[in-house]
């Protein structure tokens, strides 16, 4: 660093080498990327040559002095081929660098990384880990998704560029009809290569380029050091070029730090969200309420194509060779009689030493010995198993192709169908299962396999091969000469001509992992052998080197059957020989200097790889090398950085050659082999965006994203060729369009096996011109690749009808997508080529999802940016969003037999949530465009047009009424009195042993009773204590701090009788006191309590150590406790001068977390309770059970006031000692004959939970539930319909009638509007007074818009509602609009008011905001019914009247809940429900248990329960984005996974979704994980 000293350096450009320095030492940057930086920075102080002071916005017309050390380093560099450029194609990855830089230049994208917990981070990415060898990982066989072959990129080539020349001219006449030549250079590189691309990257980076439609020519630079004066915005930056992963974008929008709270990174992902989006697309409504998607319009700018019709190809006659045999078997019979030494097969072992060598005579007698064994010694002679024309599969492993070879020529002796297949492994290999399936529907029933291969087999302790799953039973039979019996002297198979008889089948996967079998017959199979062997060139003993799987495609074709028809010398090269030595095919070709290889671009660039440790090469004896996948887009680089490097050693240009092939058409095409090497291969450079409209247009401009073509020859011989649209359809394309490849010809597939619908689509196509006519009376073949046909009738594929996505109306190829997302550097967090791209249907659109495995040494942060850096790449190449990318620790991706990714199976794992990702990036914000319009209210309509009677703009008025208070006749001696302290003194003169109340224990045994006379002497007493020991004056507050029982039932009568007001609090619980003792705090002082009751234990604890650490103990008022009673009576009882003056207070907390207290008066407490007596027909005869928490609403007056007022008998049960015996309730009703029992959702949450496998033994314990006529939740939400039927079924076995459970609905301004009486009276002996809840389904998309409109059960989008119970006697209720108070009509969802005798009168608040209190509880209808005072509820709901009629005849208006108006949330101007959003979120995932979801600045959060392992917590975020999309239109804008329990729940069973909003913004929830969705 001596320079760094001697020149005088400012202090940002060395605080700037100093962090440079750091990242070399920590492995961050690379010696070559430390140098290439370094001197950048300090090349400005270096002694400068001339040209210095230019305008940077030129940076290619500078010149700068050659350092020795770099420009030496460049050339080192440019000839390795280091591992690293595998699958590197130059062009691609500038393009894809310049991408980024044009991205970087639009502004900060700050994208908030998710937070996760420690323990996921340490143990997601080494738990799958088996470290694979580096040739294993990118070993792909198959090419789906991602099979990322062509992914194998190369360096450039000096000789391409002169190539593309006529390919363009052609295209540009083809679109214009005219002359003129544009030379643009092609994709690969001029000699520049990445180095080139690299530096051009950094000068991107640097300037701020306006013009990017030309990119610098970068091939005129020497060196490495480009000098840019960077543009200096502001002087208080320190970066001056930020790192890899782009430091900055991890901050977020105001500069705040990512580690920061949540709130932050939420803000941060808001500001992200406000950068504009792509333009949404044009939307359609129907109806107000009728949400359509926006429906996709095409853009009137994109390209169309504009070229004249295609005409069908014709490929050369095939010239029939006169001594050609006619079949194969004639063949075979040939050359083993002819010439039995002759080699016909090598096989290789894992060292690369020759095996085995079969000769053609060993294959004649070999395959002759297996087709007598399988057709006269399987079976009895009576019944042989096999007949000629059955199915058998052959089961082989891929280092043993002469067993194989040896079994499928013995099944063509035989005349069976030979059905090649892959090894099953283990019983649930990824496809196996398909492979089942195909085998059953092709009837097979014996597998003939090798000696080594079926000792592999898994096998059952019997030592038998277990059925794998979804296979039929078959019979393994070896094929071995030794297992076999000789053939007799007589015997002979019969060999006859070619004909229309099946010769084998070959397995395909399909996109959706189907496997189907397609049928080649005899007659396809010669004529292909005859047309390769044409366009080949094949001539007798020639030897060729076979790579490729040898039970399929073109491996098959050329390796197998191809070779034995000309005498041919396989040297077969095992994949597993492969992955130890990757240049051993090379070395075959050498040691047998062979003239043939066939070979994937894979083994190409294994060869690169490798090359450097090889020094004798020489490939001049090749005079063809077959790339089997040559048809892949990406395979061009290989070929071309194959060809750079090789050329050295003997390889001819001309003796690359591509070819195009499909299991339905087989070879669809191949380059010819030429002794002319200077006609350059054709290429096409198109642009990705015309192809993503399906046009070709060569790219001349936007040089960012394109596609290089190569030529995968001409059609094959004797076959005619046309180019299909994609669609159902089969019209040809214009010249200039791109369609599927249709195959015309008798050597292709003609079915799939038992499949004749799909076989009509696919093997009898009958392609039209314009006008409808067809351009030939024989069917043609559709090949799955799509294409065009260029100049001269040379085919390019431009990709797969597979791979093909179609995402906003636009065609992407899966394969590009990978590619892309393979040139973003720094490339070493993800494995190459264990890339999966595939598609999802979300919302009517298809979304692209991208699943990588990660390194297990990248760091969470590493990983993170090189996904924003994906995300960024493919938007700016392709224009097209990600849905989600995904990372897997590595070797988790299902894989195929030959090692590649098994896409379906890789898709059906991200769908059921089983892939556990360990990264998970989710972008729906940008992707989802066709979302639908954001409501607009409309105005509500005037008064004047609305109201003709009672209907509201044509529709009834939604108002109901329970009976009336007034005309009902009933012997009720209570209502003589005006207070219900009247009432006690009454029952305790007239029936003074009547027992009103009855405790019960855990246990189910009776803790304590109480009489009318013990109730009111304990009354008395307590009353005396208030005014000796409290002092307290009439009207003073007290607060009864009990736990549920009797002693609280005591204290409210003794405060009624001593002339003060009560109010019950729930007492602190003694594990919690640190949280539940400042809520009784906060009511004690809210409700200006002058002292408290309570019992002697409490009074302890409200004293402990504890308690003092939560509360300021000292500022208490004073506590009496009642277990020590004075022992005289009070001089006199106290009866209150007006019964409107308050009764009791009632506390409550509300689900937003609100703290409100009602005020009851006398008046209203006994019109309540006269009004329960009434629906529920309660007299002392009857008894009565309640499990409630008895301090709030509906609860508390059963449990302490409506014994009192009606003489009936309750059976107390307190809900905490259910969770200590959880049948305690139901056995009590059992065993006390109730008809009528009261709980809420929590306790039967816990009786469902709890009870449901007991059933059995509580049956045997003699539980029977068949007495109750009447099972009410007590609640304040909308009924829970999933929860009450469960619990109807689960308890239906123990006599509980079906219609016995009904809920009611109160709220905090009446505690009970709605309560479902005894409707099961017909059962009992008295008659019934009401009818059976009834259950609506309501269309949810016109819930969100105020309306309500039934639809049928099941019918999509519906949504079930119960009744919430029978309007009490004496209430009346309306649907008022919330925002206008006008009343609605019943097609409205609005806000339920309610005008009652025993509303609250009034909030109790410190302050007496009279505001709040005045438009709650008197609120008047703004016209219609101006008069009427009616009390707000604030909860939503509507009215229906049913079909029903109750006792009187009367038809019954049902009210039904939807929620409470605070908890609604107001997204995209449309009302939606939490509940909804939870029951769709947690019904995705079985480990879901629980869901709460609110909103902050408008982002939608979902907070899930996870029951399960922490390595399933990311398998939810992209099923939670996808469900809440789908069923609600809504994108979710942040996920959090958290342990279970997290989600606060009051004593009432609901959610209390505020205080988990606060503790979420606070940090206070330690999730497992929290996903930002962009």
């Amino acid at each position: 660093m001596a320079d760094r000293d001697t020149l005088p350096l400012p202090l940002e450009v060395r605080t700037r080498l100093a962090e440079l320095e750091l990242e070399l030492s920590e492995g961050d940057i690379t010696q070559k990327g430390y140098e290439k930086k370094r001197s950048k920075l300090i090349g400005a102080f270096l002694p400068q040559a001339p040209g210095k002071g230019m305008d940077p916005s030129v940076p290619h017309e500078r010149r700068t002095p050659v350092t020795p050390g770099s420009s030496s380093r460049y050339h080192r560099r440019r000839s390795s081929g280091s591992r690293d450029e595998r699958y590197r194609s130059d062009v691609h990855t500038e393009a894809v660098q310049a991408a980024l830089a044009k991205q970087k230049e639009r502004g900060k994208m700050a994208v908030p990384m998710p937070s996760k917990r420690r323990s996921l981070v340490v143990q997601s990415s080494m738990d799958a880990y088996t470290p694979p060898g580096e040739e294993h990982i990118g070993l792909q066989d198959t090419s789906s998704g991602s099979e990322g072959e062509g992914s194998m990129q190369g360096e450039g080539t000096p000789t391409s560029s002169q190539s593309s020349i006529n390919m363009e001219n052609w295209i540009s006449r083809a679109i214009h009809g005219s002359t003129t030549s544009s030379t643009t250079s092609s994709s690969s590189t001029q000699s520049g290569g990445s180095g080139a691309a690299s530096r051009l990257a950094d000068v991107m980076g640097q300037t701020h380029l306006e013009n990017h439609s030309a990119p610098p020519d970068v091939t005129s630079y020497t060196t490495d050091s480009i000098q840019v004066e960077r543009p200096q915005g502001s002087t208080t930056t320190s970066r001056s070029t930020p790192k890899y992963g782009n430091a900055e974008l991890m901050e977020t929008g105001d500069g705040v730090p990512v580690g920061g709270r949540v709130s932050a990174k939420i803000q941060q992902l808001v500001n992200t969200l406000k950068r504009p989006k792509r333009p949404p697309l044009r939307e359609f409504f129907v109806d107000d309420f009728e949400e359509l998607l926006e429906v996709q319009q095409p853009d009137p700018n994109q390209p169309k194509a504009e070229g004249a019709q295609m005409l069908a190809m014709r490929g050369e006659q095939l010239g029939v060779v006169t001594n050609w045999p006619l079949s194969l078997e004639a063949a075979l019979q040939r050359w083993g009689t002819i010439s039995p030494k002759a080699p016909c097969l090598t096989t290789m072992d894992t060292n690369g030493k020759p095996l085995y060598i079969l000769t053609y005579g060993k294959l004649w007698t070999r395959s002759i010995k297996v087709a007598y064994n399988i057709l006269h010694k399987l079976g009895s002679k009576q019944e042989p198993m096999l007949r000629p024309g059955d199915r058998v599969a052959l089961v082989f492993p891929n280092n043993d192709p002469a067993a194989f070879m040896v079994a499928f020529y013995g099944c063509l002796l035989a005349e069976v169908v030979p059905v090649p297949i892959e090894v099953p492994l283990t019983r649930k290999d990824a496809g196996s299962q398909q492979i089942g399936f195909l085998l059953g529907s092709c009837g097979v029933t014996v597998a003939l396999t090798s000696d080594a291969c079926h000792k592999g087999l898994p096998k059952s302790p019997t030592g038998e091969i277990p059925q794998f799953k979804g296979w039929p039973k078959l019979l393994w039979f070896v094929t071995e000469s030794k297992h076999l019996s000789k053939p007799p002297r007589d015997w002979f198979p019969h060999i006859k001509d070619a004909n229309n008889e099946t010769a084998y089948i070959e397995y395909k996967t399909c996109k959706d992992g189907s496997v189907l079998g397609v049928t080649v017959m005899r007659i396809a199979l010669l004529t292909h052998c005859q047309a390769l062997t044409q366009s080949c060139g094949y001539t007798e003993a020639e030897t060729i080197v076979n790579v490729l799987d040898f039970k399929k495609d073109v491996g098959l074709w050329h390796g197998i059957l191809t070779s034995v028809m000309n005498m041919m010398h396989v040297i077969s090269i095992p994949y597993s020989l492969m992955k130890v030595n990757p240049l051993s095919w090379i070395q075959k070709v050498c040691q047998y200097k062979a003239k043939v290889a066939c070979v994937k671009s894979r083994d190409m660039h294994w060869a690169l790889v490798a090359h450097r440790d090889q020094r004798d090469i020489n490939l001049s004896s090749l005079r063809m090398l077959v790339v089997a996948d040559g048809a892949n887009p990406w395979s061009v680089s290989s070929c071309d950085a194959f060809l750079n490097v090789f050329q050295s050693k003997g390889l001819k240009p001309e003796v690359i050659c591509p070819c195009a092939s499909s299991p339905e058409a087989l070879t669809v095409a191949i380059r010819r082999p030429t002794d002319d090497s200077n006609q350059p291969p054709g290429r096409g450079v198109l642009s990705m965006q015309g192809l993503s409209h399906g046009v070709i247009r060569v790219d001349s401009e936007e040089k960012l994203s394109v596609l290089t073509l190569q030529d995968v020859g001409t059609v094959m011989p004797g076959a005619l060729m046309c180019v299909v649209k994609p669609d159902v359809v089969p019209q040809l394309c214009k010249t200039d369009e791109i369609g599927e490849l249709c195959v015309g010809s008798i050597a292709t597939g003609t079915s799939y096996y038992g499949l004749s619908g799909m076989t009509k689509n696919t093997f009898e196509v009958f392609p039209m011109n314009s006008v409808g006519a067809l351009i030939s009376e024989y069917p043609f073949t559709r090949t799955g690749l799509l294409g065009f046909v260029g100049p001269g009738g040379l085919c390019f594929i431009a990709g797969k009808m597979d791979g093909l996505m179609v995402v906003g109306g636009r065609r992407h190829n899966a394969d590009d997508i990978v590619a892309t997302a393979l040139a973003v550097e720094p490339m070493k967090f993800v494995y190459r080529g264990r890339i999966a791209v595939f598609s999802i249907s979300v919302l009517h659109d298809e979304r692209i999802v991208v699943v990588a495995e990660q390194r297990p040494d990248s760091t969470e942060e590493d990983s993170f940016q090189w996904m924003s850096r994906v995300l960024q790449a493919i938007d700016g190449i392709h224009q097209v969003g990600v849905y989600c990318l995904a990372l897997v620790p590595s070797n988790t991706l299902p894989k195929t037999p030959l090692g590649g990714i098994h896409l379906s199976e890789s898709k059906q794992l991200f769908l059921e949530g089983s892939l556990h990702p360990c990264n998970v990036l989710m972008c729906p914000h940008t992707c989802v465009t066709n979302l639908p319009k954001p409501r607009q209210k409309q105005p509500e309509i005037g008064p004047a047009s609305v109201m003709v009677g009672n209907l509201v703009s044509g529709k009834r008025i939604a108002q109901a009424s329970g009976r009336d208070l007034g005309q009902m006749e009933d012997n009720d001696q209570a209502r003589k009195f005006l207070f219900l302290s009247e009432v006690l003194q009454w029952r305790a003169q007239t029936t003074p042993d009547h027992v009103l109340y009855t405790l019960l224990n855990c246990r189910g045994t009776i803790a304590s009773s109480l009489t009318c006379v013990q109730l009111h002497k304990r009354a008395e007493k307590i009353a005396t204590m208030l005014a000796e020991r409290g002092h307290l004056q009439d009207g003073d507050h007290v607060a009864l701090v009990y736990p549920p029982g009797i002693d609280l039932i005591a204290a409210f009568y003794g405060c009624l009788y001593a002339g003060c007001v009560p109010i019950t609090v729930r007492p602190p619980h003694p594990q919690n006191i640190a949280t539940t003792l400042p809520t009784v705090k906060m009511i004690v002082e809210v409700s200006r309590s002058a002292c408290m009751m309570t019992t002697a234990v409490i009074c302890k604890l409200l004293r402990s150590k504890e308690a003092s650490a939560a509360v300021d103990v000292r500022s208490w008022p004073p506590v009496l406790d009642t277990d020590d009673l004075p022992k005289k009576k009070p001089p006199l009882l106290y009866k209150p001068s007006n019964p409107d003056t308050l009764a009791y207070l009632d506390f409550s907390v509300s689900t937003t977390g609100m703290l409100a207290g009602v005020k009851m008066s006398h008046t209203a407490t006994s019109a309540f309770c006269r009004s329960i007596k009434l629906q529920c027909e309660l007299y002392p005869s009857r008894e009565v059970a309640i499990c409630l928490d008895p301090y709030c609403g509906l609860g508390f007056v059963l449990w302490c006031l409506c014994s009192v007022y009606s003489g009936h008998q309750s059976i107390l049960i307190p809900p905490s000692e259910l969770e200590v015996n959880p049948a305690l309730w139901l056995l009590a009703v059992s065993q006390y004959k109730v008809r009528d029992t009261f709980c809420s959702y929590s306790v039967m949450e816990l009786c469902t939970k709890g009870l449901g496998l007991q059933t059995e033994s509580l049956k045997s314990r003699g539980l029977d539930l068949s007495r109750v006529r009447t099972c009410v939740v007590v609640a304040e939400e909308r009924p829970r319909i999933a929860l009450t039927q469960s619990f109807s079924k689960l308890f239906k076995d123990l006599g509980l009638h079906p219609r016995a459970v009904s809920t009611s609905f109160g709220c905090r301004v009446n505690l009970a509007v709605c309560l479902q009486p005894h409707r099961l009276g017909k059962l009992a002996d008295q008659g019934t007074s009401g009818p059976d809840p009834t259950t609506v389904y309501v269309d949810m998309r016109a819930l969100r818009h105020d309306r309500v409109r039934l639809v049928e059960r099941g019918s999509p989008h519906s949504l079930p509602l119960m009744e919430s119970g029978k309007i009490l006697p004496g209430v009346r209720i309306i649907i008022a609009n919330p925002e206008t108070k006008g009343p609605l009509g019943d097609s409205h969802l609005g806000e339920i008011w309610v005008c009652s005798g025993h509303n609250a009168s009034g909030y109790f608040t410190v302050y007496g905001d009279e505001a709040l209190q005045s438009d709650h509880f008197t609120s008047r209808l703004s016209f219609g019914d101006t008069q009427t005072i009616w009390a707000r509820t604030g909860y939503l709901g509507f009215l229906r009247r049913t079909e029903l009629t109750d006792a009187s005849g009367e038809r019954h208006d049902a009210l039904y809940v939807v929620g409470a108006l605070d908890e609604a949330m107001e997204l995209r101007g449309m009302r939606y429900h939490p509940i909804d959003i939870e029951t769709s979120v947690i019904r995705t995932h079985k480990s879901i248990t629980e869901c709460a979801v609110f909103t902050w600045t408008n982002l939608l959060v979902v907070v899930v329960e996870l029951d399960g392992s922490e390595q399933e917590a990311l398998d939810l975020v992209p099923l939670v984005t996808n469900v809440v999309l789908e069923e609600h239109y809504l994108i979710v804008g942040v996920v959090v996974v958290v342990d279970i329990g997290v989600i606060p729940i009051n004593s009432r069973g609901e959610k209390q979704r505020m205080h988990l909003r606060d503790g979420f913004l606070a940090d206070q929830l330690d999730p497992i994980y929290v996903a930002y969705n962009m």
